[in-house]
């Protein structure tokens, strides 16, 4: 492997998560996942072109590592 296919290996971009992934991870409606992002209490998706947004997967996985924590504490 060169260096040039090191540095683009797909393993080192962020994973993009679009809509129905986030909803079928999360067990969340949309609805409900709208309430939360105006409470600031869920990730923002980011915008991918003028009319496609989606999530990092690192952001919803983080956040539901910290509802998993919450229940422990």
């Amino acid at each position: 492997m060169t260096k040039t296919s090191k540095s683009m290996d797909a393993t080192s971009f962020p994973q993009i998560l679009r809509k129905k992934q986030v909803l079928s991870m999360v067990g969340l409606s949309a609805s409900t996942v709208y309430v939360l992002q105006k409470a600031g209490k869920f990730p923002l998706p980011i915008k991918l072109s003028q009319r496609a947004t989606g999530w990092l997967d690192s952001d919803i996985t983080r956040w539901l590592a910290d509802r998993a924590a919450e229940r422990a504490a």
